[in-house]
């Protein structure tokens, strides 16, 4: 069954550093199987009263590969970048 990482990005507080982020990322999801379904893009709030500000969607195989990329090595200095230059909510959820 598939997993999602979804991201909101609230904010981002050193834009350099979330550059080299950016240009390494990619690398460390598909090492996982995962690709990305939604990076930015135009949205519309429907309903409730979430603003989200930047919407980040990234799909694995199921939810034992996006544990594996979350916390594995290849993604922890990056990871590491984004939590320091950025502010974000982030959930897991596994797909239908």
């Amino acid at each position: 069954m598939s997993a999602y990482f979804i991201v909101d990005q609230i904010e981002v507080t050193d834009p350099d550093t979330m550059k080299t982020y950016s240009a390494g990322v990619m690398d460390t999801v598909r090492h996982y199987g995962g690709k990305p379904v939604v990076r930015g893009g135009d949205f519309e709030v429907r309903e409730g009263d979430w603003q989200p500000r930047r919407i980040i969607v990234l799909e694995f195989p199921d939810m034992d590969e996006l544990k594996s990329w979350y916390d594995g090595p290849e993604y922890a200095d990056l990871k590491a970048m984004r939590l320091a230059s950025s502010r974000s909510n982030a959930v897991m959820v596994e797909g239908a």
